[in-house]
Order: C-alpha cells, then structure tokens, then sequence
C-alpha cells in the first residue's frame, strides 16, 4: 500500500514539473478580442440611474502582459445610447417630453489587473475577475427625430448656444474625455482562448450627451423658417407643446442639470485570443 502511494506522488510530481516546464516555455505576450452587448446612458433625462432600453454595443481590444497579474489594455467600443422623458415615472419629466439618441465611438488606453494568476491551460489558474481603470476619448452627436425626419441637435444650438443672445453658452464638442472603470471575471476554455463577461461605467467630462444641460433659451430666439412655419430647432428645444398646453419652455426655467456630467455603462461578453511566443531551451555549456 505504502509502496503505491509513492508511486502516485512520484508520478504527481513528474506530471506537474513536466506542465511547468512546457508552461515555462511559452511567453505569454498578451490577448487580443472581441465582446458584444449592451450600453446604458445615464444624465439628465435619467437621473434616478434606472435601468431602461439598453442599446447594443460592441468592441474590440488588445491587451499587452507584463507578467501574469498586470496588462496595459487598448480598447475600441461602439455603443448607441438613448433615452426619453416618457419612460419616466415622474410626471414633470413627462411633461418635458425631450428625447435623443447618439452613436458613441470610444478609444481608451486601461491599466489592466487579474486578481489571481492567470495561467491558460493549467488546472487551477485558467480563471481569475479583473479590473480596470483608464482613460479615453469618445465622439458624439446627439439626434432626435421630428415627425419621422432625423434631426441632429448640436448645430440647432437647442439651448442659444451660438446666439447672441447668449454670448456664454458656446457650440459644444462633438468629443469628450472618459475614464473606464470596468470590473469582470475571464476564464480560459483552452490554452488559446478566453471567454470573459465584463461590465464598465464611464464618468465623462461632457453634459451634453443627451443635448440637455441648462435652462430653456425662450422661444423667441428661435425665429420661424421663410414660409412662416416654425423651424426645427423650435419644436426640438421645447417639446412639451405635445404634452401640456401651454408648453413650459419659458425663457430661464430649468431645462437640465448643468451640475452634473452625463456618463453611459457597457456590459458586454465575448472571446480573446491569447498571444504567445515559445522561448528555445538554453543548454548549459562550461
């Protein structure tokens, strides 16, 4: 009995110096992947945060190891993000009636932390969660639709942005800059190849994701088109004349909240590639 239970350990221990040995000659370089999921935008026409028409998103990344802990990750995500007053439940924002939509293209650079060593293909070390944290620059341009046309809201200057009414309120950019924080947990389904589920909130420095950041501008400085009949940029700054008569547009009152940025969350899962490079036995010679 005793003499089985040697052989059994020595054969353990054959087993497990041999992985080592085989692991040892590999390099692991990095991942490269793709994920698929949803965005979720959250601002001034969601600021009770509730979860609500999420919209698809996508992406894809390379991550750089340094060792077996810590990467730098290069990530390129698309996300459409949404919403409207009338999924609300409060009555005032139902009344205000504002909605919009934006494509938002994303390039961030993360550093990039597993909790466990990770290992693909040894018994033990093929699963660890992960953070990350970094920062990014992203694009968009918010549009509403109008009686089935697509209108989009930045040149409209919804809030007198441009006019010389309001000398203060500037254009603002089609950019902006983000920091990702993003949480996940991976798992390696064979040597080469990952699956991970991964969710990231995005604090960004812009209040106009939505179009919706101050106070209404008045009608008055949203003058009608040639024909008489009112112009886009009327019917998009105040569309509570469809809900509430009159509309509450008046020149001054509360529009959005300029005191808080805007931010939009991903929750994606999908498949990476890890990279790897075999490094040659070095003989030992006197």
């Amino acid at each position: 009995m005793l003499r089985k239970i040697w052989i059994i350990l020595l054969i353990t221990a054959i087993s497990l110096t041999a992985n080592a040995q085989l692991y040892n000659s590999y390099k692991r370089l990095g991942e490269i992947g793709l994920g698929v999921g949803v965005g979720h935008y959250f601002g001034d026409l969601n600021p009770s945060a509730a979860l609500n028409r999420p919209k698809i998103s996508a992406g894809i990344f390379f991550i750089k190891n340094f060792n077996d802990y810590i990467g730098l990750k290069a990530n390129v995500n698309y996300s459409l993000l949404g919403y409207s007053d009338q999924y609300s439940k409060n009555y005032d924002q139902r009344i205000r009636n504002l909605s919009f939509n934006s494509n938002i293209w994303e390039f961030s650079l993360s550093g990039y932390f597993n909790f466990f060593k990770y290992l693909p293909g040894v018994d033990g070390y093929n699963y660890t969660p992960y953070v990350s944290l970094g920062v990014g620059v992203f694009s968009y341009d918010p549009y509403a639709f109008l009686d089935g046309q697509k209108y989009f809201l930045r040149p409209l200057g919804t809030e007198g942005q441009g006019s010389p009414a309001y000398p203060d309120r500037k254009p603002y950019s089609s950019t902006a800059l983000c920091v990702p924080l993003t949480v996940g947990f991976k798992i390696a389904v064979r040597e080469s190849i990952n699956l991970y589920v991964e969710a990231g909130y995005r604090f960004t420095n812009t209040d106009y994701l939505d179009d919706v950041s101050t106070t209404y501008a008045g009608a008055e400085n949203f003058p009608p088109l040639p024909n008489g009949q009112p112009s886009p940029a009327y019917l998009l700054q105040d569309r509570s004349y469809v809900t509430i008569n009159p509309p509450i547009g008046i020149k001054g009152r509360q529009r959005g909240n300029s005191q808080q940025k805007d931010a939009y969350a991903l929750l994606q899962v999908g498949v990476s590639f890890n990279l790897t490079s075999y490094k040659c036995p070095t003989a030992n010679t006197k």
